[in-house]
């Protein structure tokens, strides 16, 4: 069965295409996951840091859950740039992290973008000075809380991954407009929403699962 991707809107298609250029900018072998569902497409990866990413635009991908290379995705989106396209053979064996329940979220609090901006660039600071074994931020730096926000019954601790991850998709906006990210939990998610998509990561340690 050849995938087929369809998103009509030209504006949907850029975003996409950014987001995707974005994940293969942090990673060149990354996959990216699509799900169809609502009338949208969902687009997951798995960033270098330990994160999910996400970000959905009008459309639809049959079949309605295939995982492929983000870099025949970006050909299809960005180069071909057609309505309808090809996103790439299927490489679902190499998709090996569990997605987030859609159920369940409950919105903690709200945070103002240039607060974890602040962070991120002291976050990064530290990083330059403290490099790991292969010149990337050693774990226990990028798995420091830097943020601690409650609400709903929860108290969540935001650890510095997520800001990296945040900030290396793009997902706030630099026009200078204030904005805020939504954090919301389950018990076993964090979830940071911005303008632009949003960054997800298990709360607590669990074992590997295939999904």
């Amino acid at each position: 069965m050849v995938a087929e991707l369809c998103i009509p809107d030209p504006t949907e298609r850029d975003d996409l295409a950014a987001f995707v250029a974005r994940a293969v900018r942090l990673d060149r072998g990354a996959m990216v996951r699509l799900r169809d569902g609502d009338g949208r497409v969902h687009a997951w990866v798995d960033t270098p840091f330990d994160t999910l990413v996400t970000r959905s635009v009008r459309g639809v991908v049959r079949p309605g859950d295939i995982t492929v290379r983000s870099t025949d995705l970006l050909a299809a989106v960005a180069v071909v740039g057609a309505a309808v396209s090809d996103p790439g053979r299927a490489q679902d064996a190499l998709w090996r992290c569990a997605l987030p329940p859609e159920q369940g979220w409950c919105a903690v609090d709200q945070v103002p973008a240039d607060v974890l901006a602040e962070l991120t660039d002291q976050g990064a600071a530290v990083a330059r000075d403290n490099p790991g074994p292969h010149g990337s931020p050693p774990a226990a730096l990028l798995d420091q809380k830097v943020i601690t926000v409650s609400g709903a019954g929860f108290e969540v601790g935001v650890p510095l991954r997520c800001l990296f991850a945040l900030s290396g998709m793009g997902f706030v906006g630099t026009s200078g407009v204030s904005e805020t990210v939504r954090v919301s939990a389950t018990d076993s998610w964090l979830r940071l929403d911005a303008r632009y998509g949003a960054v997800l990561r298990r709360r607590h340690a669990a074992l590997a699962l295939l999904v």
